[in-house]
């Protein structure tokens, strides 16, 4: 632990980024929750799921990419009313979500997904959103291991994803194993000459075991076999952060950042104890609160988005995501009840959200930015 928190603050002062030193709490909003208290005194990310009979906004089965994993109805889940749900903010209204606008709106423009499987949860979600909007509009789909890139030809926009699940580097040496480069990032060319980049990353953090996919962390010339993960993850959104800066130009490219997305495998959590995993739970938590408190991996990203020389824009889904217990697939992922899966989201469902926040943020800077 001492070395990891020595680490980040000497990469803090390499990256001049402000260090947050192990161990330490830090709550606070960044820029964009400031604008908009000052400028509309609602924030978006604070409020509940309140129950709204016109959504789902489109139904699954009319989506005829949307794959296997997310499809739960498809998959058998034998409940409906989790598709209707809308996300509330405490002191406003979201606008309404108009596929056909945001096409209209992002005509010729290009939007980037980086990021795990959660982005790729979102990514399935836009395009499905889309999709329904003008369902007649002709449209390729391409997918790889890699990614895959969704277009509407009418509208000559894509939306394209890249699956990257640690933002920064992770190479393979013959003789010591994976290894997982906090303070490098050799891929960043890839995400160059979008208009709109999404990055995310917490998700592989978190694995353990088989599902770990580094053997070593490295900084600098430094190894470490183990080391704290959220301070791990602090070195690599600093440096993420540093190459954001040195190479998105705002005026060009606007960024955001999918927030960390909650699991669900305590019930303690939400107030049933002893329940495990997400399986046969049917409705959200109630109210505006989450038993389980903040997420030290949503605090440490906070900071380290607030350093930046331009900030990139957090879509900031923890709450609402923890809220919303009853999202995930749990045994309805398409592989039978061996597979419980409580981090992703059903769809149509909670990524949805994010994405009518995506939506909302972006029609806000629709003048300088979007018709540019």
């Amino acid at each position: 632990m001492a070395l990891a928190c020595f680490f980040l603050g000497q990469l803090a002062g390499l990256l001049f980024l402000p260090f947050v030193a192990c161990g330490e709490v830090h709550i606070h909003h960044v820029d964009h929750h400031t604008e908009m208290m000052e400028s509309g005194g609602c924030d978006w990310f604070l409020g509940s799921w309140v129950h709204d009979y016109s959504y789902p906004l489109y139904v699954a089965s009319d989506c005829p990419f949307i794959g296997t994993g997310f499809d739960c109805l498809k998959n058998g889940r034998p409940d409906k009313d989790y598709l209707k749900y809308r996300w509330q903010p405490s002191q406003c209204d979201l606008p309404r979500f108009n596929g056909k606008e945001f096409l209209e709106r992002f005509r010729g423009k290009k939007i980037l997904f980086v990021g795990d499987s959660l982005s790729f949860n979102q990514w399935k979600s836009l395009t499905c959103m889309l999709h329904s909007a003008v369902p007649s509009s002709n449209y390729t789909l391409t997918e790889t291991k890699a990614g895959g890139k969704f277009y509407f030809q009418e509208y000559a926009s894509s939306i394209t994803i890249k699956k990257n699940g640690f933002l920064v580097d992770v190479v393979v040496d013959e003789k010591i194993g994976r290894i997982l480069k906090l303070d490098s990032i050799s891929s960043g060319d890839q995400w160059l000459g979008f208009d709109v980049l999404v990055f995310n990353s917490f998700h592989w953090w978190t694995h353990t075991g088989r599902y770990r996919t580094w053997d070593y962390f490295q900084v600098g010339d430094v190894l470490i076999k183990e080391m704290d993960r959220v301070e791990a993850y602090k070195i690599a959104m600093a440096t993420w952060a540093k190459w954001v800066d040195e190479n998105i130009y705002p005026s060009k490219t606007r960024v955001f950042f999918q927030g960390v997305s909650a699991v669900h495998v305590m019930g303690s959590e939400w107030g049933e104890p002893g329940v495990k995993q997400c399986i046969g739970q049917t409705e959200p938590v109630k109210g505006s609160v989450y038993p389980g408190g903040s997420l030290p991996a949503e605090e440490a990203l906070r900071s380290i988005i607030r350093g930046m020389k331009n900030p990139a824009f957090l879509l900031d889904i923890t709450l609402l995501t923890q809220l919303r217990k009853d999202g995930h697939p749990s045994v309805y992922a398409g592989q039978g009840k061996a597979l419980v899966d409580c981090s992703h989201w059903c769809l149509a469902g909670v990524p949805d959200s994010w994405n009518e926040l995506l939506y909302a943020a972006l029609l806000g800077e629709a003048n300088r930015f979007l018709r540019s």
